[in-house]
């Protein structure tokens, strides 16, 4: 993820605790509240989004402690709904289990992307980083790492990320809560047509990053091949226009790439 080349000789710093020597108590807060303030536009799109989750849980013959217990645990949007949609319709364990992890294949992408960056942390870090890994937080750390040098990513990384984690996190959770106490309330606010903010934030989240033919290829074949396999069966249509669009838009860089030597050599 980092453009900044990885010496072999590095020695990596293992930000355990607070005690950690390299970096302060004071530093530890200003990186927590930096990665919080930077989720912050992702948690304005997330918030109806978790508010209508709330709604349609017991709707979907979820209880209440069940309903929160799912944000607890799960903390994953799309599966959620998808949990809710099945045990509505009496499916058994094993069918949602195995439809929630196909839909949420696309973090294996985000795993591999930020692998590098993570893995001179230790094993309850990179356990939290796997957990707390939206979407949105995907979106707040790649940008950071992409804008820091191999310094920062190796004393603060973590920090910033448990900022950003603890934002979305505690926000999912609190809006399951206000959906609860709003769908005794409003039962049609399922149909108020609040989920387009996240599909706005998604687009928010895109934006930044077409600066560049091989990333604009990229997004392109994303959105051509999602309505391409929009009706493939358990949401493979996802992962398929992932892998597509990744393919191309690192096929397009490479050549890129290749056409800038051959011309320096000419």
């Amino acid at each position: 993820m980092s453009d900044v080349q990885h010496p072999d000789n590095c020695v990596a710093i293992d930000a355990r605790t607070e005690g950690d020597p390299h970096i302060s108590g004071k530093e530890i807060l200003k990186e927590i509240f930096a990665g919080s303030r930077a989720t912050i536009p992702m948690v304005v799109g997330a918030i109806p989004f978790g508010i209508i989750f709330g709604t349609l849980a017991e709707q979907s013959g979820l209880s209440p402690l069940g309903a929160v217990a799912m944000s607890v645990f799960v903390f994953a949007g799309s599966s959620q709904f998808i949990a809710l949609g099945l045990l509505a319709a009496g499916t058994g364990p094993l069918i949602i289990i195995a439809t929630t992890f196909i839909v949420n294949l696309r973090h294996l992408l985000y795993s591999a992307a930020l692998v590098e960056d993570v893995k001179h942390l230790s094993g309850p870090w990179r356990a939290l980083i796997a957990f707390g890994l939206t979407d949105e937080s995907f979106a707040t750390i790649a940008d950071k790492i992409r804008k820091s040098d191999d310094t920062w990513r190796l004393k603060s990384v973590q920090w910033f990320y448990l900022g950003s984690f603890g934002t979305m996190y505690g926000n999912w959770i609190l809006c399951t809560i206000i959906g609860l106490t709003l769908g005794e309330l409003f039962p049609g606010m399922s149909e108020w047509g609040l989920d387009f903010a996240m599909s706005a934030t998604f687009i928010g989240m895109v934006l930044p990053y077409l600066n560049t033919r091989p990333m604009l290829a990229c997004v392109l074949v994303a959105g051509a091949m999602s309505l391409g396999t929009a009706d493939m069966p358990h949401k493979l249509g996802l992962m398929v226009s992932a892998l597509s669009a990744v393919s191309v838009g690192l096929s397009y860089h490479l050549m890129s790439q290749s056409n800038k030597s051959r011309s320096k050599k000419q």
